[in-house]
């Protein structure tokens, strides 16, 4: 077995360390669309402030009216750092393919792309969970497209 395949294995074994930042940030009080981007600012060096990071805060609960889910939000956001070099327009053969994918990949674990359709399958009245399950799904599917583009 080459070390690529070992690599994938092996984090469908244990908690990846993006999923144990999303539980982290999760358990700090953060909403759905700032655990992922923290999350993933910090798993990945994305190098955003935390002044930066206050521009989330409104995605959360599907920008509050169960719209798109936030952490799909938030997990858009962190590829799109980690991709663009310049402007969305300049960079859409490359973002374009990569966005519908990952919105493909967070469908097929999550059912839908909105927080009024997922809430009702993933949410937990536990107070200390929530919605961390529904984080931790978007970072499973924010790595696996982010494997099927070789970005890890």
């Amino acid at each position: 077995m080459d070390g690529r395949k070992v690599k994938i294995a092996c984090r469908r074994l244990f908690m990846t360390i993006l999923e144990e930042n999303v539980k982290k940030y999760y358990q700090s009080g953060y909403n759905c669309s700032e655990t992922l981007l923290h999350a993933c600012n910090e798993t990945y060096q994305l190098d955003i402030s935390e002044e930066d990071m206050k521009m989330m805060a409104g995605f959360g609960g599907g920008m509050f009216i169960g719209s798109t889910c936030g952490a799909l939000v938030g997990s858009i956001a962190a590829l799109s750092k980690i991709v663009c070099k310049t402007k969305a327009h300049e960079m859409l053969p490359e973002l374009r393919p990569l966005i519908q994918k990952h919105t493909r990949n967070f469908k097929e674990l999550l059912g839908s792309l909105d927080c009024a359709h997922i809430k009702p399958v993933h949410h937990s009245t536990d107070p200390n969970i929530k919605c961390m399950n529904t984080c931790l799904l978007a970072a499973k599917a924010l790595e696996k497209t982010m494997e099927e583009e070789h970005l890890l």
